[in-house]
């Protein structure tokens, strides 16, 4: 029973994904804090408001909160333009540029250089006009 979980916990991609998770988890630190301490105050100098969770609304005796969710939505689309303008876009770039262009294939047809027709590479006379042809002879 131990050596089948061994062998789990051993694997490349359990150890790829724990190491996965140990980086998103203090990625999304450094991203809170850069929000949190850079954006966030940055947003309030050109509002003019630096915190939203006084704004409050009752209805028959209860209270809603909305300042508190639109502080939330507010870090959660600053997180997200964070994650994308940060993590996303350049890998998405460097992936682009490390990806090669196949190489062409090469071709299964030449040209009859009597009657300009297709005709197979290894052909030695032409189908459409019985033109004998040598390996020399083919137009391209």
């Amino acid at each position: 029973m131990l050596s089948g979980f061994k062998q789990f916990i051993l694997r490349g991609n359990v150890i790829d994904m724990a190491v996965g998770v140990v980086i998103g988890a203090a990625f999304a630190g450094v991203v809170t804090a850069f929000t949190k301490d850079l954006l966030t105050p940055f947003i309030a100098a050109i509002v003019g408001k630096p915190d939203f969770s006084a704004i409050t609304f009752t209805i028959n005796n209860s209270v809603f909160a909305a300042g508190d969710f639109i502080n939330a939505a507010i870090s959660f689309l600053l997180v997200a333009a964070a994650v994308y303008f940060f993590v996303v876009t350049p890998i998405n770039a460097l992936v682009s540029r490390m990806r090669k262009a196949p190489a062409p294939a090469d071709p299964t047809t030449r040209k009859c250089p009597e009657c300009l027709s297709e005709i197979p590479i290894e052909a030695r006379r032409c189908s459409f006009c019985t033109q004998p042809i040598t390996l020399g002879m083919a137009a391209d």
